[in-house]
């Protein structure tokens, strides 16, 4: 072979080595970045990771969201559920009860490490719902309907035990991937909180969800003191109405979740724990409306 032909085989041979080289090192950005979100417009599915953080896009990786971020977040969904048609009660003693009831429940928790924020909302609805980061939400309407401060702070539980096992985050995770929002195309922060405020208020959580939350809510009540058997008491008053509160009008049935939960409840102790004592409860929330 000629000195040429040998100088350019060699250059050939290194062009093809380097191409490789770069070749292996998107291969291993792309799977180090895994599911990232970022504001679902059109055509960030064409543009590259470095060209959304050149534009200074903030992207929110929820497989790997912290709990400060999700803190962060909860808030922001929190402030915008408040600049909306969202009213909260102005009853200061209700909702300080209503708070003292939810902090006392938070350190039975199996997620007792980021901060909780308890708000009663101005509505005759009967419903309570959570969203991540620790805010939990429950209406005057249910704190009227519940007999006595242990069927409340099953309701309560119960929203603790959806934050504590992340089902909004995972819930937001699945609607960005039915959405196409995965790799470089998904949400950014405010998309983000769009989708948590719609989650908090209109998209019921899976059957895995509520069986979940179920146990978690049923677990922090007995390690609280509470009487156990006021979670299933409260649902079997409720589906008893009319209309089912909207807050239990979703897959599973209630009355699945109400025989999953007494077997889970030895029946000697159902009723042992405090928190039982209508008439205090009534003293408490005495000043609803």
């Amino acid at each position: 072979m000629s000195t040429s032909n040998q100088i350019s085989a060699f250059w050939k041979s290194c062009w093809q080595s380097w191409r490789r080289r770069w070749a292996y090192a998107l291969i291993s950005l792309t799977i180090a970045t895994g599911l990232i979100v970022a504001t679902p417009h059109p055509g960030y599915a064409q543009n590259s990771l470095l060209e959304l953080l050149l534009r200074g896009v903030q992207i929110i990786q929820l497989s790997t969201i912290s709990d400060q971020q999700e803190v962060s977040l909860g808030k922001q969904i929190n402030d915008q559920l408040l600049s909306g048609d969202m009213r909260l009660s102005n009853d200061r003693r209700t909702t300080a009860y209503v708070n003292e009831v939810g902090q006392a429940l938070v350190p039975y928790s199996s997620r007792p490490n980021i901060p909780y924020t308890f708000q009663v909302v101005q509505s005759d609805q009967i419903n309570a719902f959570a969203t991540m980061g620790g805010y939990v939400y429950v209406t005057t309407g249910l704190l009227k309907a519940a007999d006595n401060e242990a069927q409340l702070a099953s309701v309560i539980g119960h929203e603790i035990g959806h934050i504590a096992s992340k089902h909004a985050l995972e819930q937001m995770r699945q609607m960005a991937l039915a959405q196409g929002a995965a790799s470089l195309a998904g949400l950014d922060r405010n998309t983000a909180v769009n989708l948590g405020v719609e989650l908090a208020l209109r998209r019921p959580n899976s059957r895995r969800d509520e069986f979940e939350a179920d146990q978690e809510g049923l677990e922090t009540l007995q390690a609280a003191g509470y009487a156990p058997g006021a979670m299933p008491a409260f649902m079997e008053k409720l589906q008893s109405q009319a209309s089912l509160p909207s807050f239990l009008s979703t897959h599973p049935a209630v009355s699945e979740r109400i025989q999953v939960l007494n077997q889970a409840i030895d029946p000697a102790t159902a009723n042992s724990g405090f928190g039982l004592d209508s008439r205090a409860y009534r003293a408490e929330i005495s000043a609803l409306p």
